[in-house]
């Protein structure tokens, strides 16, 4: 793995993820998409790290940006990829290509709901994943990936 030129990490969301703070609320809670962006921002502040937070309904966008995270050379990634997370390989693949030290988040236990939620391409990329703490995984994450980095707070 080549050494991060860059202070940022990638917060990556996925299908659906900006319909948090609506979308099935005692599942997923108030919190909306613009709190969870906050939150990784402030977090990674902690780190001397800067957190570039995307969202994106389609696959293939959500790709792009992991292989721009590989050019602009960043530090880590931080993913939430929603329903892809158990069916998209090419997710899987754009993760291992590049190579950059990354964390799976769900803001619900995956293995708690539905069977076919059981299953994650993207945690089999990642070498952590986060479920069931709600929006605070991304915090959780963050410091995780910061410890894998060697950094401690600022």
């Amino acid at each position: 793995m080549a050494e991060p030129a860059t202070d940022t990490i990638l917060v990556l969301n996925g299908p659906n993820l900006n319909m948090l703070g609506t979308r099935e609320p005692e599942k997923y809670g108030h919190a909306t998409l613009a709190d969870v962006e906050k939150l990784c921002r402030d977090t990674a502040a902690q780190f001397g790290l800067k957190a570039d937070c995307r969202q994106s309904n389609r696959e293939g966008e959500l790709i792009d940006f992991i292989h721009e995270a590989h050019g602009r050379k960043m530090a880590g990634i931080i993913i939430n990829a929603g329903g892809y997370s158990h069916t998209s390989i090419a997710l899987h693949d754009a993760l291992l290509a590049v190579q950059i030290p990354t964390v799976e988040v769900h803001v619900t236990n995956i293995h708690a709901r539905e069977s076919f939620r059981h299953h994650s391409y993207t945690a089999r990329a990642a070498f952590a994943s986060l479920c069931g703490f709600g929006i605070e995984g991304y915090r959780l994450a963050i410091q995780g990936l910061a410890a894998k980095l060697g950094i401690t707070k600022a």
